[in-house]
């Protein structure tokens, strides 16, 4: 069996994430949603939004994009989201903030896809904050009194907030967020100029209209329910679900001397093998929705126990019980080694 045949159905979740590099600051960064310090010049944009389907559906209507900096205390973002009518409702702290347009943020920063944060923030600056135990497919909990403390935030609009009359132009979103307030238990999560984090950034976009003078969102003349919002995403998920950290990008964290070309950095070699461990999660989890237990052998799920594909000579083994799973891979040379469970936890052996 060719490697490339045991991911026919799923090649939507196996697109390559995109990666940024995140440089360091060069002096102080005001927090003031409009990026006038010269360590904003020095560094790259992101790639434009796309769907959060990807190439399955249109490109979005408007322009949005990154950049990101860091300090031994903050990672600094800064996003543009071009938007010819700015409106805002929510103004308070933890509203459910993407009932608004909004830009998200998500980061895992050591990538097990387990206890990753979400910050939300509208056009007014209000903020909506969580922690997530675990993804909500794996019956995760979405931990709203948890804030980042010491959040830093700003925005700034060019345009009139909530003014139908005339055309807007963007607005910024500026934000320092401290390393210690991402950080759980006794370990600081502060990166070095090798960490490599996950993190992806969704904008959320509700078609309206303008009704005596104000904005609302529209409704389907049919079901006269609201039209569903869009979801501009920096790397596509695949699927319309955010909540699948394993799909986001990869951020490095350099220490290097910024510059405004952004190329692509080497991943690990671990990357190549938790590849083959979420296919065999995914068919997993689509073999449970069929029979109501999982796979206790991988020939049940079409996965071969050797895998030989270019630049990439691995077993994988499989444990199970019809409600819990272990998959286990390593590289046939060398000895790396990792698994997953039915929660989507990689570990490294």
């Amino acid at each position: 069996m060719h490697a490339q045949d045991i991911f026919a159905g799923y090649e939507k979740l196996f697109t390559p994430p995109l990666q940024y590099t995140a440089y360091k600051t060069r002096g102080q960064i005001n927090i003031d949603g409009k990026l006038k310090e010269a360590s904003w010049d020095s560094v790259a944009w992101s790639n434009d939004f796309t769907d959060i389907e990807g190439s399955l559906k249109p490109q979005p209507a408007f322009k949005t994009r990154f950049k990101m900096l860091w300090d031994s205390q903050y990672v600094y973002i800064a996003a543009e989201l071009e938007e010819p009518h700015i409106w805002a409702t929510l103004k308070h702290h933890d509203d459910i903030i993407y009932h608004d347009n909004d830009f998200e943020i998500f980061i895992d920063p050591d990538g097990d896809t387990q206890n990753y944060f979400e910050v939300e923030v509208n056009p007014y600056n209000s903020i909506f904050d969580l922690l997530l135990n675990k993804p909500y497919r794996s019956g995760g909990l979405a931990l709203l009194n948890w804030d980042v403390q010491n959040l830093r935030s700003a925005v700034s609009i060019t345009g009139t907030l909530n003014n139908p009359k005339d055309i807007d132009k963007k607005w910024i979103v500026e934000m320092a967020i401290p390393f210690k307030s991402i950080s759980l238990g006794d370990h600081l999560q502060v990166p070095n100029g090798q960490s490599i984090w996950r993190i992806n950034f969704s904008r959320v976009e509700w078609d309206t209209k303008i009704t005596s003078g104000t904005y609302s969102k529209k409704m389907d003349s049919t079901t006269h329910r609201l039209l569903p919002e869009h979801n501009w995403v920096w790397s596509p998920q695949g699927a319309v679900n955010m909540h699948m950290p394993e799909r986001w990008g990869y951020l490095h964290f350099s220490n290097q001397a910024a510059t405004l070309t952004n190329s692509n950095l080497p991943l690990p070699s671990s990357e190549g093998l938790k590849k083959y461990l979420w296919l065999v999660f995914y068919k997993q989890q689509a073999y449970k929705r069929q029979h109501s237990k999982y796979a206790d052998s991988l020939s049940q799920i079409n996965i071969p126990s050797l895998i030989e594909a270019a630049g990439l000579n691995c077993n994988i083994n499989l444990e199970a019980t019809s409600s819990q799973f272990i998959a286990t891979i390593q590289a046939t040379t060398g000895t790396e080694k990792y698994q997953i469970n039915q929660e989507g936890k990689i570990t490294q052996l």
